[in-house]
């Protein structure tokens, strides 16, 4: 016991002493000399630990907001337990009601990458501020920043892949939060409005094979940068929607939009002046878009690129400014010319209900590289649209109408509005199979009608031959 008690006073003289000298140090040490012992105790305290720290700010040099923590800041929010974490801070803006619970201060919580512990810790202190006061006093202010500890084998990992990790992810979680602009053109600029068209693949009404074609191509896509750099092409695909009016183009691209998280930039053509102006609209598109020009046969008269005399004449008579209109070339070099380099993962959707309307040149591999029929309603299309609006998945009348289907031609937008007319599925179902019959009806008189007609020219024909 004597012995215990020996060590326990010599502790406590010991820490008295160094409590008295670190006293002593701070009354008589010049401010610099302090920073350079606290910074040397701080190397030698991470030589002597096996793990190491790595601190990210929220500012840089106390002004710049620093992206890196922003990202940390969102990936740990994803990844916070509720259930384990003692303390928790939650916030939510004034626009919308969604909660986000975030660390607390001085609250640690750890995350496991690819086999490693890293742990984090949300740190708050006071500083200096980098502006001056103006009363001749410093002001403090609230510095930020995430602290996060490792094992000291493990730094490359740290730097060269989770760090990486962590902006590419919370880079992906803003694109999926962030509201989609739909953006329309006025003279030489682009005014936004925020999209909230509710299409996706998965409540569109298309055949299962034809829909998952498209989704697997655009999956591809956006996952083939190196591979578009690596063989000499700019980063964009076309597609044609082609088919009758009502047939869900407008919804297709808003469901690819959707799935890609990117901006719609639809170009009406009748507003463009030249292809000065053109080209100017088309470079202010961002990357990560789509470009769409709808009913692209007949929203403008585009001149062919070979103008001859008459061509010429047009142009002179129409241009009142002397500028050259909107031609097909001016179209074409933005869609695979030089200026199509000018943004890199771009979509380009042109839709028409005349695919025979077109020029050849816009329908080319490299120009419009995926043609997509938009056809009438078919019996899986239509079951989408059955569930989409009456959550079934089967009902008595589905044999009857489907086989009134392969009958008659209607679209799914003629099918989307009959059912929506009832909230109760029995009455909605056989308003759409009244509406088939109507369609079946009006086809045989048609139809009928026709056949009288070519059979009184046939007995006009063969009264001429008597004659």
């Amino acid at each position: 016991m004597p012995s215990h008690d020996k060590a326990l006073a010599a502790a406590a003289s010991a820490a008295a002493s160094l409590m008295l000298v670190r006293s002593v140090a701070n009354e008589l040490l010049p401010d610099e000399v302090l920073d350079m012992l606290r910074s040397g105790v701080g190397r030698l305290r991470s030589r002597m630990s096996s793990q190491h720290t790595i601190t990210i700010e929220k500012k840089v040099d106390g002004l710049t907001n620093n992206h890196v923590y922003e990202a940390v800041k969102a990936y740990l929010a994803a990844h916070v337990s509720t259930r384990t974490q003692q303390h928790l801070c939650v916030s939510s803006s004034d626009e919308d009601d969604k909660m986000t619970v975030t660390m607390a201060e001085g609250e640690e919580m750890a995350d496991v990458y690819d086999g490693t512990e890293f742990k984090w810790c949300l740190n708050y202190r006071y500083i200096p501020s980098p502006s001056d006061s103006g009363n001749g006093r410093q002001r403090q202010v609230e510095a930020h920043s995430f602290v996060m500890t490792f094992p000291k084998k493990h730094k490359e990992k740290a730097l060269d892949s989770y760090l990486p990790y962590i902006v590419s992810t919370a880079k992906a979680m803003k694109a999926q939060e962030r509201t989609l602009q739909i953006y329309m053109n006025s003279w030489e600029d682009w005014s936004p409005m925020d999209l909230h068209h509710p299409s996706t693949f998965d409540t569109f009404a298309m055949d299962h094979k034809q829909k998952q074609s498209i989704v697997d191509d655009l999956n591809r896509f956006i996952k083939r940068k190196d591979y578009y750099k690596r063989i000499g092409k700019a980063w964009k695909r076309g597609y044609l929607l082609y088919g009758p009016p009502g047939t869900g183009k407008s919804s297709l691209i808003a469901a690819m939009a959707n799935h890609l998280r990117f901006d719609i930039y639809d170009l009406e053509l009748t507003s463009v002046q030249s292809n000065m102006d053109l080209r100017k609209l088309l470079v202010g598109i961002s990357s990560r878009s789509i470009l769409v020009v709808e009913d692209i046969d007949c929203t403008i008269k585009l001149q062919q690129r070979e103008g001859g005399e008459e061509d010429t004449k047009s142009d002179s008579t129409d241009s009142e400014d002397g500028r050259e209109k909107v031609t097909l070339s001016g179209m074409l070099n933005f869609v695979d010319g030089l200026w199509s380099a000018s943004g890199e993962e771009r979509i380009i959707v042109f839709t028409t209900n005349y695919k025979e309307r077109l020029d050849p040149a816009l329908l080319r591999p490299g120009r419009m590289d995926m043609h997509i029929y938009m056809g009438y309603c078919t019996p899986q299309s239509f079951r989408i649209l059955a569930h989409n609006y009456h959550m079934i998945d089967y009902h008595a009348t589905y044999p009857e109408i489907e086989k009134l289907m392969k009958e008659v031609m209607v679209t799914p937008a003629e099918v989307a509005e009959v059912l929506m007319r009832n909230d109760d599925a029995d009455v909605a179902l056989h308003d759409l199979i009244d509406l088939l019959k109507s369609k079946v009806n009006d086809a045989n008189v048609i139809k009928s009608e026709h056949s009288s007609a070519n059979n009184q020219l046939d007995e006009e024909q063969d009264d001429r031959d008597h004659d």
